[in-house]
């Protein structure tokens, strides 16, 4: 079979297709044939999930159909729309841990079920799990229309927050309107902070979702209000560094996380899909929250979907089928 993997060995790092073996499901797995894989930022950076000088193959989210299961598999079976988070999912078939895997909602098509986890599961954690957003309250996202940040704007709409949003693109702002972004702002020509206080009444915001980094780090402190939340997902803008006003995080009582699961157990992995699975799948079933698609791409045409990817000119999720 064919399978995409990434060469960190060279600079820049470079992707492969190659021909390898077709997996065998161990204890607990499920061999799948792909449909659909979404692409991830994260997965192409050196250092993150990438280590330099090292190969690995591609994929860390996608859908398929069961294949076959393995000793102690036992809740899907052959033919089972599957979708879930895990390794080397960019080739055309993959084995994943059934602890991985959701069953496709009816209606939902392969590019959405492709990629619809790694941001939806994150921005639920960040939103409702760590956040603690409630109806009528506040978000700021800062970088909505990454993949992340639309996903985090559709729960909050979905249900019943309000939310703020910058993008230096007024284009990709002005596509969101539809999915409920109640302020757009366009960061090339907004001051953050004063916009968000006229928009908020002077009060802040309830929780900020930083997908931008270092650079408007303190500003999001600012816009904060009492015992608000900041939750940091993402530094695209390679700041790594940023000022903390302790005064404001002691007075306000304010509660600074991160989110990530490059550190996390398979148990923990586990437990939050379950978690997903009770709060989130009703709504994507419903079709109250889906993924936006911004384009798909062929699976021999991965390397234009990494481009793509790269150039910050999407809105939302790209998408690699697999026929």
């Amino acid at each position: 079979m064919q399978a995409w993997w990434l060469d960190a060995s060279t600079d820049p790092p470079r992707m492969q297709l190659r021909e390898v073996d077709r997996p065998v499901p161990g204890v607990g797995q499920v061999l799948l044939r792909m449909r659909a894989v979404g692409l991830n930022r994260g997965e192409f950076i050196v250092g993150g999930l990438s280590k330099a000088g090292m190969a690995k193959p591609l994929g860390i989210e996608g859908a398929g159909e069961v294949v076959a299961a393995g000793p102690e598999a036992t809740r899907y079976a052959a033919g089972d729309r599957v979708m879930g988070r895990f390794p080397g999912g960019l080739a055309e078939y993959a084995v994943a841990n059934e602890a991985d895997l959701l069953p496709v909602p009816d209606g939902l098509g392969w590019d959405a079920a492709g990629a619809l986890l790694v941001t939806f599961m994150v921005a639920h954690d960040m939103v409702l799990l760590q956040g603690g957003l409630k109806a009528g309250g506040w978000l700021l996202v800062a970088g909505v229309t990454s993949g992340v940040g639309v996903a985090s704007l559709q729960i909050a709409h979905a249900i019943g927050a309000r939310v703020i949003g910058t993008s230096r693109s007024a284009d990709k702002l002005e596509k969101l309107q539809a999915l409920g972004l109640d302020v757009a702002l366009c960061t090339s020509t907004a001051d953050l902070y004063p916009a968000v206080m006229q928009a908020t009444d002077g009060s802040g915001v309830s929780l900020v979702v930083n997908a931008v980094g270092g650079s408007v780090f303190a500003d999001c402190v600012r816009c904060l209000a009492y015992e608000g939340r900041l939750a940091t997902v993402g530094y695209v803008d390679g700041q790594l560094r940023a000022p903390l006003d302790l005064q404001a995080l002691h007075a306000k009582r304010l509660v600074l996380f991160g989110v990530s699961n490059k550190m996390s157990t398979p148990q923990q992995k586990a437990l939050a899909l379950r978690q997903f699975e009770h709060d989130m799948l009703p709504l994507v079933a419903s079709g109250r929250v889906r993924p936006v698609i911004e384009r798909m791409f062929g699976f021999d045409d991965a390397l234009a979907a990494r481009v793509l990817m790269e150039s910050n000119a999407h809105t939302g999720k790209i998408v690699v089928t697999i026929p």
